[in-house]
């Protein structure tokens, strides 16, 4: 199989410096790499709160650094965990306002995430409360349509996850990412994406590796296989979750992944639209 092309990828999960977590990374580090490889964007996250006020510095750095000889764009999210105040609708607005994308449900502060970390649950974020998403979320859902943004399940249990997802079509949210279901702590069976998808038409995002904890990352490459070869590649977005110093650099190991999935039977052209047609979409490029 010939060698895969980085030009116009889009990876629309990527972790960086500053951070609470060493990156590999800074913000900086990032946009210079996607430059250098022909990125057309990347979306930042960060597990404290917002990345916009930080993707907008990445597009004035480029400018400045590159002098406008490229299109990469940087995009920012927002990560609704206790930092930010949880399921704060004032923070998604503004985020929105300052050029945020991304909208992501509890990581850390999750429910789920604290349970299969055997941590207190007491300062969790609740997003599902006697089955049903709590009064918050649903004016969060409406800033999303409003913005055209994307929702992204992020660290909650399948079971919430079948919840949030309901309600959120049931509101007319349009973009929704079912975030690294692979991951062991979301924990989510082929079965349910399976149905997810079938059912709510939701983007299943399938990332490089996972951490299994103590610093030891386990590759998701054959498991994605596998998923995209069930499901179907038109509801797979091939995303990293990269910037861990476990890891490769962010861009070998995106080059890397969509090489296994081309030497493994995937047509370039399929890969080709779960790098670049999907995520475009999402992102409104």
């Amino acid at each position: 199989m010939g060698k895969v092309t980085m030009k116009g990828v889009i990876d629309m999960h990527v972790h960086t410096n500053p951070d609470t977590r060493h990156r590999r990374y800074d913000d900086f580090d990032l946009t210079d790499a996607a430059v250098r490889v022909g990125a057309r964007a990347v979306v930042i996250k960060s597990h404290q709160g917002t990345t916009a006020e930080r993707a907008y510095l990445c597009n004035v750095y480029n400018q400045k650094a590159y002098h406008g000889n490229n299109d990469f764009t940087m995009f920012g999210s927002v990560t609704l965990n206790r930092a930010i105040g949880g399921i704060n609708p004032a923070a998604v607005e503004t985020g929105f306002k300052l050029g945020a994308k991304v909208i992501w449900l509890p990581t850390s502060s999750a429910r789920n995430h604290l349970e299969k970390q055997n941590q207190d649950t007491g300062k969790c974020v609740e997003v599902v409360k006697d089955g049903k998403v709590v009064p918050e979320l649903k004016e969060v859902f409406r800033l999303i349509n409003d913005h055209d943004g994307v929702l992204g399940t992020a660290h909650l249990s399948p079971a919430e996850c079948f919840v949030v997802v309901e309600e959120a079509r049931k509101a007319g949210v349009k973009k929704i990412v079912v975030t690294h279901p692979e991951w062991w702590l979301v924990g989510m069976s082929v079965e349910d994406q399976v149905c997810l998808v079938r059912d709510y038409d939701v983007i299943l995002e399938r990332c490089y590796a996972q951490n299994m904890g103590k610093g030891v990352y386990k590759s998701n490459l054959p498991s994605n296989l596998e998923v995209i070869q069930t499901v179907g590649y038109k509801n797979v977005m091939v995303d990293t979750d990269g910037g861990q110093v476990e890891n490769p650099n962010w861009e070998l190991a995106l080059e890397e992944y969509m090489q296994y999935l081309v030497d493994h039977g995937i047509h370039e052209e399929h890969v080709h639209y779960m790098t670049h047609d999907i995520p475009s979409m999402l992102l409104g490029i």
